[in-house]
């Protein structure tokens, strides 16, 4: 069984998985992606969107491992940015 076969149901899946969350669950959740509040640009989501679209499937997940990574730090820039008090950041990636 080859990844290739399986590739562009999944990728489907992934970007329609992803479209029900940013239509659905993102502007009801309470906060927004740290890594697009740091430094502007794609939120987490639209970015895997984006390399799933471009990539192949390993290349996206890598992608977006690394996006992760970059955004649960973005969080911690941010909550110590803010440690004075105000909001609570939380991370729109969960670790992995």
């Amino acid at each position: 069984m080859e990844i290739t076969y399986f590739e562009p149901f999944v990728k489907k899946t992934a970007i329609n998985s992803i479209t029900a969350y940013q239509d659905y669950i993102s502007p009801y959740k309470g906060f927004s992606c740290p890594h697009r509040l740091l430094n502007g640009g794609d939120s987490c989501s639209q970015y895997v969107k984006k390399m799933l679209t471009e990539q192949s499937l390993v290349e996206a997940v890598q992608s977006s491992l690394q996006r992760f990574k970059d955004c649960t730090h973005a969080s911690k820039i941010i909550t110590t940015r803010n440690s004075g008090g105000g909001c609570i950041v939380i991370p729109c990636c969960i670790p992995l």
